[in-house]
């Protein structure tokens, strides 16, 4: 009679994303999101090692005629949306996960941008309102204590993903905090040259002042 072979305890372990908020002193503007991570075999995990991929996923939330027409510049016509409210890449994010048993809570940060030449700061720009469904995609390795008492490695599942609604209220206003009535955009070199000379040769006060002053005249 052989002997029964004993099958490993497989390690997988589950991720929610609880909540988020934005950090008000940091070098640049951040996102906090408190992510639970669950792993039911009652191993120690020592930590993991976790990458992971936010996605924007316009198609799951509805929009008014205002957000629509804000939105053309990415999605084209809203009657052709059906095909193109594609997912948005927004950001990929390591962590480390800190040494737990059974469960834990960690946080993910995401640092903002609002250059308006990236798509994810156009679409939190156009959407003034409710909630923007996100896609957290998971990937990376746990490293816990084996029955021998030896440290294993195991991969976090492609399939270990989280969703979560985030008000689009904690990315505008940390955005407003840290430029406060401002916006950004991405100008080559020789057209800011152009810019810095039609500002010097009107006298204007800012950039800002000279653009407006050119808008005026073109209206």
């Amino acid at each position: 009679m052989t002997d029964a072979v004993e099958i490993p305890v497989t390690v997988e372990p589950e991720l929610q994303v609880l909540g988020v908020s934005g950090r008000r002193h940091a070098a640049a503007p951040m996102l906090d999101f408190d992510v639970h991570v669950s792993e039911t075999s009652g191993r120690q995990v020592y930590t993991i090692a976790l990458s992971a991929q936010v996605m924007i996923e316009p198609a799951r939330r509805a929009y008014d005629a205002d957000t629509r027409e804000r939105l053309v510049e990415l999605f084209g016509p809203p009657e052709r949306w059906s095909m193109t409210t594609r997912s948005l890449m927004w950001a990929k994010v390591d962590a480390l996960v800190p040494e737990f048993t059974g469960s834990t809570t960690f946080r993910l940060t995401l640092e903002c941008s609002y250059d308006h030449e990236l798509v994810a700061a156009k679409y939190f720009h156009s959407v003034r309102d409710g909630e923007v469904p996100l896609a957290f995609n998971f990937n990376g390795t746990v490293y816990y204590r084996g029955d021998d008492g030896r440290l294993q490695m195991a991969l976090v599942p492609w399939s270990c993903s989280a969703e979560f609604r985030m008000p689009v209220s904690a990315w505008r206003e940390l955005i407003e905090h840290y430029y406060p009535h401002t916006g950004w955009i991405g100008l080559r070199t020789e057209t800011l040259d152009a810019l810095a000379r039609e500002k010097a040769r009107r006298g204007a006060p800012t950039f800002d002042a000279c653009v407006a002053d050119l808008l005026k005249e073109r209206e």
